[in-house]
């Protein structure tokens, strides 16, 4: 197993957008992968090869928000940069909500973005810094002015804080109804579910550190009731247990959350 992966953060005009680049390039057995909810939405442009999904082969694509793994079939070699985006960054780029791509992945091509000069100008580098740099002069050409309700981008402050929604539709002055339909027009889920979504980040990032604590303690720091509840979350949101994911993936995800910088 050969497996790289390179951490970089985009330039700090892209930060509102984007949240960081992540070089990989890893030659291990065929198999699958799992593609983990998260707050972000994914864009990825490969250097060799596709990303295989149940909806296609992609070179290059964008995938939006969701509430339960993404299974990807690889032949065992994998190269390319991900790019974290930020709801923000959909508007600010593509002109659109990240609810309009929720639960689905489409060619990058398709939302009218420069997808061939990206995945030509990243195969043209020869280091992960330039590849960052490339990455970074290409999305700002993209950046339009943005505009988000009010009360929408609020909440989901407050849910990355680990409010309940209750509590954010008494400060926004909605009914609970309303936050999460105009919630999920926005960002493709509702509150309560995104809120699951980020617990479930936070116990996954967790996993990843370099020193990984008991599942006990990670269920604790996240606020799941019990070890049960943990396991059920998890299970809804993964596709197995903890204990099953650590198992299987772990060995090739923790390079992206603890990888190199580019130099």
């Amino acid at each position: 197993m050969d497996v790289e992966h390179v951490i970089g953060l985009p330039h700090p005009r892209l930060r509102p957008f984007v949240t960081r680049y992540s070089g990989y390039r890893m030659h291990t057995e065929p198999g699958i992968h799992r593609g983990l909810p998260s707050r972000s939405l994914t864009l990825i442009v490969t250097m060799d090869g596709t990303v295989d999904l149940a909806q296609g082969r992609f070179a290059t694509l964008c995938g939006g928000l969701h509430d339960e793994a993404v299974i990807i079939t690889h032949d065992g070699f994998q190269h390319g940069v991900q790019c974290e985006l930020t709801p923000l960054g959909m508007r600010a780029f593509f002109g659109m909500p990240a609810g309009e791509l929720a639960a689905t992945t489409v060619g990058l091509d398709t939302l009218d973005a420069p997808a061939s000069e990206l995945r030509e100008r990243l195969q043209e580098a020869t280091t992960w810094a330039d590849r960052f740099a490339r990455l970074d002069a290409v999305l700002g050409r993209l950046i339009k002015p943005v505009k988000q309700q009010v009360e929408v981008a609020w909440a989901w402050q407050r849910l990355a804080s680990g409010a309940p929604v209750g509590e954010i539709a008494a400060e926004v002055g909605w009914s609970r109804q309303h936050l999460s339909a105009r919630f999920a027009a926005e960002y493709g889920l509702t509150p309560k579910v995104m809120g699951r979504v980020m617990r479930f980040e936070r116990a996954n990032r967790m996993l990843r550190g370099e020193v990984r604590p008991t599942l006990t303690e990670v269920a604790v720091a996240c606020g799941y009731t019990d070890q049960a509840h943990f396991n059920r979350d998890w299970r809804a949101l993964c596709g197995g247990t903890p204990t099953e994911w650590i198992a299987a993936e772990l060995p090739f995800v923790q390079g992206s959350e603890d990888g190199q910088g580019a130099r």
